[in-house]
């Protein structure tokens, strides 16, 4: 329930709707009584034998009130006038000219009702997925690590569609059914109180069992839930290691994990479906039997002459009551199909619901721009449970390179990630000219840094949009910078130029020519700070050439923190600091760690040379 009224209230700012909906809800329902009601005048008309219908009309037209003795007494006065007019045929048009217009009425205000919560479903959907993709676009980047990107996907697509088909799709018969429940019964005990407290004695009996389904229901939601987004992960990762599944003949391999969480979300499925399919023909099989006793019953009563209703009237009770099985029977269907919805609403809201760890602080100031250095002071980080970096001291002045080297699972990567706050220290301080980042907005601090990483993150669009991305820049501008990063000429010519798309993730271009347009887009940013790392790692040496050239390029008159496992491209840097199993071990220019005899540079320099010759 809890869940329920959790999803609810991202209809809260539409909530003026809800009068209007009531409104026309309880005028379908009048209308709809109204049909029903029509029976027994319809009845009385067409079985009377003695040639005039016999109506307990009033005098004259009744004062108005809001009760049943008041509809009642209207339309028995004039009921009575059309037949004292216009006789037994008379009546008869009479009462199918008021049942036509009924029905018009009740499906009218069926349809408008319709209209208001298709309106209200998808204003709820859509704001439920906008607090939903803003809240993972501001989770930390250690989020993304712990989770499998199929289960967040499957959050945003199967989850929410859930959500609008077995929650804010039950949201009409929530409301509606009730209230049409309620409304037969009021008419019903306006009959026959008698038999309606007959009626109520048997109906309970099915409402415990349905209850009884709604709970194994969820219980099967939770794992059909959690299976469909485990099988979206394996289908994220087949699409994205396409190449290696093939390189090794794995797809056998692939495609048992596949059927092997496929099997699995097949059975849950099937398994949900048969128990909610049974909630309908129960609650069915439950409304006719108590039907058959009803009709027993009060059979018995006007057999023996204690009823209080004629023939007609108990023929209409029966009529009325039977329509009370389809809201029921909906009623008991909607808690069947909700408890799915409520699971993947549960899914929904439980990421909603998660605080970034790396945010701002509610005093948090904005960064004054670089002018002095970048401090790292007695820095500790930590995964979890694991020590990553240890005692971290560092100072990089303005205008300085500073290049990080060392072996893999050194830290190297950790220290560089701390800068632009995609994690924050586990103990001490990261000062830019003085100000601790932590007491800084993230977006005054990452506004000062440029970042080129080894895998080159490009978008699904134009050459020109992933250069130009995030900024206003006009295409001079573009070109320019694709100029510097040695880009411009491989842009040219290419198919439509600037305004060719480039696939998912840059896929129709090579590393190199990725690696170059990350390059530009960070050239136009024209940051003060620049992070890089490993830019040039993963590329062949005449590729690494140009964008080593664009890389010098970009670092003149920067401040710049440079990751490299190839030596070779950081022996120019102001400063190279050593790190070893998460501490600095080494630090100084290019020459004079080499000349430190037994050095971890001097060995990494001289493995480097020999592998070069060999």
């Amino acid at each position: 329930m809890k869940t329920y009224l959790r999803i609810l209230q991202y209809a809260r700012p539409y909530a003026d709707f809800l009068p209007l909906y009531l409104l026309y809800t309880v005028l379908g329902i009048f209308f709809s009584l109204a049909n029903f009601a029509l029976i027994i005048p319809l009845l009385n008309v067409l079985f009377d034998k003695t040639g005039k219908v016999q109506v307990e009309a009033p005098a004259a037209a009744p004062h108005f009130a809001l009760s049943l003795d008041y509809v009642t007494h209207t339309f028995n006065f004039y009921f009575s006038q059309v037949i004292a007019a216009y006789g037994k045929l008379g009546a008869l048009s009479f009462v199918c000219l008021v049942l036509v217009a009924s029905v018009l009425f009740s499906n009218l205000f069926r349809y408008l009702s319709l209209r208001l919560v298709a309106r209200i479903r998808a204003r709820v959907i859509r704001s439920m997925r906008r607090e939903l993709y803003h809240r993972i676009i501001g989770l930390q980047l250690g989020f993304f690590s712990s989770k499998r990107k199929g289960d967040l996907m499957s959050r945003f697509t199967n989850d929410i569609q859930e959500v609008e088909a077995s929650v804010v799709n039950t949201l009409q018969a929530v409301i509606r059914d009730p209230l049409t429940i309620v409304g037969y019964f009021v008419v019903l005990f306006y009959m026959s109180v008698k038999l309606t407290l007959f009626t109520l004695l048997l109906l309970p009996i099915s409402g415990g069992i349905i209850a009884t389904l709604a709970k194994r229901l969820r219980r099967q939601a939770k794992l059909s839930q959690s299976t469909l987004g485990s099988m979206l992960s394996v289908i994220d990762e087949t699409l994205g290691g396409i190449r290696v599944i093939k390189a090794f003949n794995a797809q056998e391999y692939i495609k048992g994990k596949f059927e092997e969480q496929n099997d699995l979300y097949a059975r849950t499925s099937r398994r949900i479906d048969n128990t909610r399919d049974l909630a309908s023909p129960f609650s069915e099989f439950a409304g006719v039997s108590v039907v058959a006793g009803l009709l027993y019953f009060g059979g018995s009563l006007i057999l023996s002459g204690n009823s209080d209703l004629e023939g007609a009237s108990f023929i209409t009770y029966i009529v009325l009551f039977s329509q009370v099985l389809t809201p029921a029977k909906a009623l008991s269907s909607s808690f069947g199909n909700i408890q799915r919805g409520l699971v993947a609403g549960e899914r929904v809201l439980s990421i909603i619901d998660t605080e970034p760890a790396i945010r701002d602080r509610p005093d948090a100031t904005v960064l004054p721009p670089f002018e002095r250095e970048i401090e790292f002071h007695n820095l500790n980080f930590s995964y979890g449970e694991t020590p990553v970096l240890y005692d971290i001291n560092l100072t990089i002045k303005k205008g300085q390179t500073v290049a990080l080297v060392g072996g893999s699972g050194g830290g190297k990567s950790t220290l560089a990630d701390l800068l632009p706050r995609f994690y924050d220290p586990s103990a001490g301080q990261i000062f830019i000219d003085g100000h601790d980042l932590r007491a800084c907005s993230l977006h005054s601090v990452r506004d000062q840094m440029g970042i080129v990483t080894q895998e080159s993150i490009l978008f699904n669009d134009s050459i020109f949009n992933n250069i130009r991305f995030n900024t206003q820049a006009t295409e001079a501008e573009v070109m320019e910078a694709a100029r510097i990063a040695n880009a411009h000429e491989f842009i040219i010519a290419s198919p439509e130029g600037y305004q060719t798309v480039i696939g998912d993730r840059g896929s129709r271009l090579s590393g190199g020519q990725r690696q170059r347009l990350s390059i530009a887009r960070a050239i136009l940013r024209n940051p003060p700070i620049l992070i890089l790392d490993e830019a040039t790692s993963a590329l062949d040496t005449e590729s690494e050439k140009l964008v080593q050239e664009a890389l010098q390029r970009l670092m003149q008159n920067r401040t710049s923190l440079v990751i490299a496992h190839r030596l070779s491209t950081v022996q120019h840097a102001d400063e190279i600091v050593v790190l070893q199993h998460g501490r600095i071990v080494e630090r100084g220019t290019h020459d004079e760690l080499l000349r430190r005899e037994g050095g971890v540079y001097q060995r990494l320099s001289s493995m480097q040379t020999n592998a070069a010759l060999v």
